[in-house]
């Protein structure tokens, strides 16, 4: 599986901004999706996940309300879409699998950079 993250930018605080993720390959092998991210001198976070299958999602706490992932199983597209942008929000976004059988997500290709002045 590749993976192709877009959609990244500077943007002022209380804006939004909509990440795409495209995949190719072995699309079955997919379970979720999930869109994880790191500033500088912090630790990687999940931030929100998809499950290709039936759609159901998740959302770590402090993006709830703000953040919406979906997807377009058509085009193997997952999308986060961000809203009330915080400058705490800034970082590199990238998108990862967790594949069927693994319990651990997978990485592929470049990440998006996010920043959000105040």
């Amino acid at each position: 599986v590749q993976l192709q993250a877009s959609g990244g930018g500077l943007v002022q605080a209380g804006g939004s901004l909509r990440l795409s993720c495209v995949a190719s390959g072995s699309i079955s092998d997919i379970n979720r999706v999930g869109w994880h991210r790191q500033a500088p001198g912090k630790e990687r976070e999940l931030v929100a996940s998809i499950s290709r299958n039936t759609g159901y999602a998740d959302y770590v706490d402090s993006v709830k309300g703000r953040f919406t992932i979906s997807r377009d199983n058509s085009k193997s597209t997952v999308y986060l879409q961000m809203n009330s942008l915080e400058p705490e929000d800034t970082a590199v976004y990238r998108c990862a699998v967790l594949l069927w059988g693994r319990s651990s997500y997978s990485w592929y290709g470049q990440g998006t950079q996010v920043t959000v002045s105040s």
